[in-house]
C-alpha cells in the first residue's frame, strides 16, 4: 500500500504539472526501491526546458546513471549464480518430460504472475466450461470484463500448436486443467502468433465467438512472458569482461594466428584498456569435435577429441593469470549434447585443468555476477529453431533471435526440434531471472542488441566459413572479440583480422 500511494503522488505531482507518464516508465518507476516522487521531481526540473512533457524510460536512465567513479585496478569480485552441472537428474521416458513441462508451466507462470493483469486469468477447463455453456458468454466466476467488441477473459498456458487455417491462425495452449484451441484472425494478431516459439508459454487475452467464427472463442491479444523494462546493474569502477565464443580447434578453419594475436593483446600491460579486463567468458564450442556432423572428419586437421582439448587448453592457459576465465560448453564440445549441459569433462586433461586456476568450467546456461553485473552465457543452440520458425529471422541477425528468447523468458522453447532437450526434474532453461547482458555464440555472427535495459551479444567465432556454412548461405563474421565495460554497459569491437 505505501508503494501503491508513492506512486499515486508522483502521478499526481507530474500532472499538476502538466507532464505524463509512458506505460514503460510508470511501470519501471514501480519497480524501483528509490524514492518515485523525488525522481519525478528531478526529471520534471530538467525537462522544463524541453517540449516534451512526457516523461521516458530513458529519463529514467539518464537520472539513475550511476556517477563514474575511479577505476579500482584490483576489482575482480565474480559469483557463479546458476550452473547447471550440480543439478543434472534427468529424468525417463514420459514421466521425465511431464516432470520437465511441468517445472517449466509453473516458472513461466511465476513470471507472469508479476504482472497486475494476472489475477484475471482463467484456468482452461473454467474457460471451455463456461464457453459451452450455451450463451456464449463469460460469467463472473470466469473474471470477464466488458470491452468494446463483447466480453473478455484471460487464459494462459504452454502453446501446444501453431496451424494456418483458411480464416486465421489456430493456437492450442495448454495448463493443467486442460487444452484449448483459439483462433487469430486479424492481421495484428496474426503476426504476434507467428512470432511465438512452440511450447513457450502464452496468455491470451480471448472473447467468444466472433464473425465467422461459430461461437469459438478468438484472440484479442497476445502477451509473452518478456522481460521487463528496467535499469541494469552496473559495476562500482571502470573494468572490462571480454566476450568470445566458438573457437573451434581442432578444424582446419581455425583461425589459430588471429586468435593468438588476441592472446598477445591481452598480455599488452601498456594499452590502458587491457589493462582493466578483469573477465574472459567464452560461450562454447571451445573445440570442433569429432562426428558433429556428416563427413566432418574431411575438414579436421585432429582426429581425436581429447588432442583438440588438450590444445584448446594450452591457448587458454596463455591469458593472463589476472584475468578470470569463465567457459561453457557448446554442441561441438565434449560430454552430453543435449540441453542442460554439464561442464566439459575433463577425462585425461585432470592436469592441464589444475594448472588452469584461473579457469573456471561452468554449465550450459551458466549465470554469472561479474562485479555486481549479471551475465547470462548460453551457447545458442536453439538459435537454429527459431531463425527457421519465426517469419524475418535470419542468420545474419542473431540479436534479434536472441531477443525472441527473452520475450519467453526461455533459451530452449521448442521440444522436439533440431534442439536436444533432456527430461530433467526441473527446466534449469527458463529464464527465472532477469540478466544485464544475455551472451551466446553458435551462429557465427557477431551482433549487439539493447533490449529493454538488458545488453544482447551474440559473439561470433574464431573459424572461417565452412563448406556447410557455405551451403546454408551463412557469411560468419570471424576473429572478433567483445569488450563490455562492465561500468556503463557499453560494448566495444576488437578486430584480429590481419587487414584490419
Amino acid at each position: 500500500m505505501a508503494i501503491q500511494n508513492e506512486v499515486f503522488k508522483a502521478l499526481s505531482y507530474a500532472t499538476s504539472n502538466g507532464f505524463q507518464i509512458h506505460p514503460n516508465a510508470f511501470a519501471m518507476l514501480k519497480g524501483l526501491e528509490s524514492d518515485i516522487l523525488e525522481i519525478v521531481q528531478d526529471i520534471i526540473k530538467t525537462k522544463r526546458q524541453s517540449k516534451n512533457s512526457t516523461i521516458l524510460v530513458e529519463d529514467i536512465r539518464i537520472l539513475l546513471r550511476p556517477t563514474k567513479v575511479e577505476p579500482g585496478p584490483s576489482e575482480q569480485v565474480s559469483t557463479v549464480s546458476m550452473d547447471p552441472t550440480p543439478q543434472v537428474a534427468t529424468g525417463e521416458g514420459v514421466e521425465g518430460y511431464t516432470a520437465l513441462f511441468r517445472s517449466r508451466f509453473e516458472k513461466s507462470m511465476r513470471i507472469l504472475s508479476q504482472r497486475p493483469e494476472s489475477k484475471r486469468i482463467s484456468k482452461i477447463a473454467l474457460f471451455k466450461q463456461n464457453m459451452q455453456s450455451g450463451s456464449g458468454k463469460f460469467n463472473d466466476e470466469a473474471r470477464a470484463r466488458p470491452i468494446r467488441n463483447g466480453p473478455t477473459t484471460l487464459v494462459a498456458g504452454l502453446l501446444m500448436s501453431r496451424r494456418h487455417k483458411k480464416n486465421g491462425i489456430e493456437l492450442a495452449i495448454d495448463d493443467y486443467t486442460g487444452t484449448v484451441s483459439v483462433m487469430a484472425v486479424t492481421e495484428d494478431v496474426k503476426k504476434q502468433a507467428a512470432s511465438l516459439a512452440l511450447d513457450q508459454m502464452v496468455m491470451l487475452e480471448v472473447e467468444s465467438g466472433g464473425k465467422g467464427m461459430k461461437g469459438n472463442a478468438t484472440v484479442k491479444n497476445i502477451v509473452s512472458p518478456d522481460i521487463p523494462d528496467h535499469l541494469p546493474n552496473r559495476s562500482g569502477s571502470e573494468s572490462y569482461a571480454v566476450l568470445i565464443s566458438d573457437l573451434h580447434v581442432g578444424s582446419k578453419h581455425f583461425m589459430d594466428s588471429e586468435f593468438s594475436r588476441f592472446l598477445e593483446w591481452l598480455s599488452t600491460s601498456e594499452d590502458e584498456v587491457v589493462s582493466k579486463i578483469r573477465f574472459l567468458c567464452f560461450a562454447g564450442d571451445l573445440v570442433d569435435g569429432i562426428g558433429i556432423y556428416p563427413n566432418q572428419d574431411k575438414e579436421l586437421i585432429e582426429l581425436r577429441a581429447e588432442k583438440q582439448m588438450s590444445r584448446a587448453l594450452e591457448l587458454l592457459a596463455r591469458v593472463p593469470k589476472h584475468i578470470r576465465i569463465f567457459v561453457i560448453p557448446g554442441n561441438h564440445d565434449p560430454g552430453r549434447r543435449a540441453l542442460p549441459q554439464p561442464s566439459i569433462p575433463g577425462n585425461g586433461l585432470e592436469e592441464q585443468l589444475r594448472r588452469l586456476d584461473h579457469c573456471k568450467m561452468l554449465g550450459n546456461p551458466a549465470m554469472l555476477e561479474l562485479n555486481g553485473v549479471k551475465i547470462l552465457m548460453y551457447h545458442g543452440q536453439s538459435l537454429d529453431d527459431v531463425i527457421a520458425t519465426t517469419p524475418g529471422l535470419s542468420y545474419a541477425k542473431p540479436a534479434e533471435a536472441m531477443k525472441m528468447l527473452l520475450k519467453a523468458r526461455h533459451l530452449a522453447p521448442t521440444y522436439g526440434a533440431r534442439t536436444p532437450i533432456a527430461p530433467e526434474q526441473e527446466d534449469m532453461m527458463v529464464i527465472s531471472e532477469v540478466p544485464d547482458i544475455l551472451h551466446s555464440g553458435h551462429i557465427h555472427v557477431v551482433e549487439m542488441q539493447n533490449y529493454r535495459g538488458t545488453l544482447i551479444v551474440n559473439s561470433g567465432a574464431w573459424q572461417r566459413q565452412t563448406n556447410f556454412q557455405q551451403t546454408m548461405g551463412i557469411t560468419p563474421t570471424p576473429g572478433i572479440a567483445i569488450l563490455v565495460n562492465l561500468a556503463t554497459l557499453q560494448p566495444f569491437i576488437k578486430d584480429f583480422n590481419q587487414n584490419q
